[in-house]
């Protein structure tokens, strides 16, 4: 047969699977309820974040995408092929190809209206801003497709009716979602279990999705991810397609094994690959990336043009202070002991709010701010060890818009409220001058 008549058969038969879906009460609840039900779901869990959902919306489309592949295209073909819908179609002179492709165009649609209805809802619900690169977001979606129909292939070959298709769905999908980043995020996983999910290509799924939302750069680091993805997807398309089934009576013999070894064995040899070459990293909670901050990044930083500790910008009394009975420095110093926003569990956090101690000093222009400084500088090196410091101060300085920081401290008379504009600036200037002093740079 000729190309032309195969299009043309993949094109009608792919519009005859999307009259039939939008027919189905059933397929428009699935197809479409339940992934509002899915990202109204996120929004409440992640309704803390500002904008909301906009760390998450990989993740969201990524659920979406899958279960239109490991449960709509296996449902919808496993049904029809009970109903003997499939041996008719053998009757007609066109090859298989042409109606899986017609198959697999007709869910493509499907899922991309699911996933364009999800980014408008979250628009209007939640105020998540549009994706920044629109087309590299429909890029990744179609390799999402790929590698997940795939999937869907495989499990319409290998499952008998509509219970074991279910089944096995849930047998791709719950793994994924659990500890293969998609439904729990990396950063909330332990490192084995993020190790385990580079063996999974829902992790990629939102590595190439996420990136379209809220990364400048877009897909620009996403190249092992979409061929990670389209490997998977093309051994288990052809495992799929290769083992399809007109009808329930023709029986996969020893052949199944090999196909199903082959299409895992793709998982297998992505996850390889990406430990052995280092492409699976500890994946940090917000907040805690200053433990990934390297000696060479530490010695980058420079010290030029940094306030000397007795002008009026970041003062620092000198070493081995007298607190000369000063009983509001005696009260700091031992606030600062007790003070739990200094001791919380992520020490680079609670670095960054001592540092704002100093900071808020500083810029209310306290009578005392040069012995505030000493005394939080003080108390910083007697709460973490050497390394936790200088790593915890470099990340202030070289990321300053991560964490959260404290504009007041009334347990330490600094009851002026600032914004976290100017604390955060300031911040950077007292960490790189304690980090200095730390690292022997800076006189001290």
């Amino acid at each position: 047969m000729s190309l032309p008549l195969i299009v043309t058969a993949a094109l009608r038969y792919a519009v005859l699977t999307l009259r039939l879906n939008f027919r189905s009460p059933q397929a428009l609840v699935y197809g479409y309820l339940v992934p509002v039900f899915f990202l109204l779901a996120f929004g409440s869990i992640f309704g803390s974040e500002n904008p909301r959902l906009l760390g998450e919306m990989g993740q969201v489309l990524t659920i979406t995408i899958l279960g239109g592949a490991c449960f709509g295209l296996p449902t919808a073909l496993v049904a029809e092929r009970e109903r003997g819908v499939w041996r008719r179609y053998r009757l007609l002179p066109v090859p298989t190809e042409a109606l899986l492709i017609g198959a697999f165009l007709a869910r493509v649609v499907i899922v991309a209206l699911a996933a364009v209805l999800q980014i408008v809802l979250a628009r209007l619900v939640f105020g998540t801003p549009w994706p920044a690169h629109p087309e590299q977001l429909a890029l990744a979606v179609l390799f999402l497709c790929f590698a997940f129909l795939g999937l869907g292939l495989l499990i319409a070959a290998l499952a008998d009716d509509v219970p074991a298709v279910q089944a096995l769905g849930q047998c791709l999908f719950l793994p994924m979602i659990i500890v293969g980043g998609v439904g729990v995020p990396l950063a909330a996983l332990p490192f084995w279990a993020q190790r385990l999910a580079g063996f999974m290509p829902g992790r990629y799924a939102v590595e190439v999705l996420q990136p379209c939302f809220g990364d400048p750069q877009g897909l620009l680091h996403a190249g092992f991810s979409l061929a990670a993805l389209a490997a998977i997807g093309a051994a288990a398309g052809l495992a799929g397609t290769l083992l399809f089934r007109w009808d329930n009576d023709r029986q996969l013999g020893p052949q199944r094994r090999f196909w199903i070894a082959f299409a895992l064995g793709s998982w297998i040899a992505v996850g390889l690959f990406a430990n052995v070459t280092g492409r699976i990293r500890p994946v940090l909670p917000p907040g805690y990336a200053w433990q990934q901050i390297t000696d060479g990044q530490i010695a980058a930083i420079t010290y030029d043009n940094l306030p000397a500790d007795s002008e009026l910008v970041t003062r620092l009394a000198p070493r081995l202070l007298d607190l000369g009975g000063s009983a509001r420095l005696e009260s700091v110093a031992e606030r600062l002991k007790q003070w739990a926003p200094g001791r919380l569990e992520n020490a680079g956090q609670s670095v960054r709010n001592l540092v704002c101690v100093a900071t808020i000093a500083d810029i209310g222009q306290d009578l005392q701010e040069a012995e505030i400084a000493r005394l939080v500088f003080e108390q910083l090196k007697s709460d973490f060890d050497r390394d936790q410091l200088r790593r915890a101060l470099a990340w202030i300085a070289l990321a300053p818009e991560s964490g959260t920081v404290i504009g007041t401290a009334p347990e330490f008379g600094l009851r002026r409220q600032f914004d976290d504009s100017t604390v955060r600036s300031r911040s950077v200037l007292y960490a790189v001058k304690f980090l200095g002093k730390i690292e022997g740079k800076l006189q001290d």
